[in-house]
């Protein structure tokens, strides 16, 4: 994947890190409407809720991230191992989500769904949050794995 070898984790990270921050800020406001608190809420609550949301799925993705390299990564990551580290990464956060879902929504209720939000059965997660962590982060490795073997 990559040349010379060099090891370009670092300009990888960075990358990583800022495309899950957009992805998840415009996510975030886009899915609002999937909850209660879009009409319950007041503009600035709703604002603040994306962003505060947008923190944590950056926190997540980071954590996820770094849970998978150090599960399945190696030392010459991401040249190596790359599949694997985004498989790996993308189930973590997948996993965090469902839990963190389950505890807000059924346990704590901090927050609540709205008859639009598509629930997956047995699962009791809404399919918005769910699809949000495998679809952004899959795009995203798809993206940079692209942009590395060009190099």
């Amino acid at each position: 994947m990559l040349n010379n070898g060099r090891n370009d984790w670092l300009p990888f990270l960075r990358r990583y890190i800022a495309l899950m921050a957009l992805g998840n800020l415009a996510w975030e406001f886009a899915h609002m409407p999937l909850y209660t608190l879009w009409e319950t809420g007041t503009r600035g609550e709703i604002v603040f809720a994306a962003l505060h949301c947008t923190g944590g799925d950056i926190l997540i993705a980071l954590a996820a991230l770094m849970a998978a390299l150090l599960l399945f990564g190696n030392g010459h990551w991401p040249a190596q191992a790359y599949g694997r580290v985004a498989a790996a990464t993308i189930a973590i956060g997948l996993a965090y989500t469902l839990f963190s879902e389950w505890l807000n929504i059924v346990i704590r209720a901090s927050w609540a769904y709205r008859d639009l939000m598509p629930v997956i059965p047995i699962l009791d997660a809404g399919l918005s949050p769910v699809a949000q962590w495998i679809v952004l982060p899959g795009l995203i490795f798809w993206w940079l794995g692209r942009r590395m073997k060009k190099r």
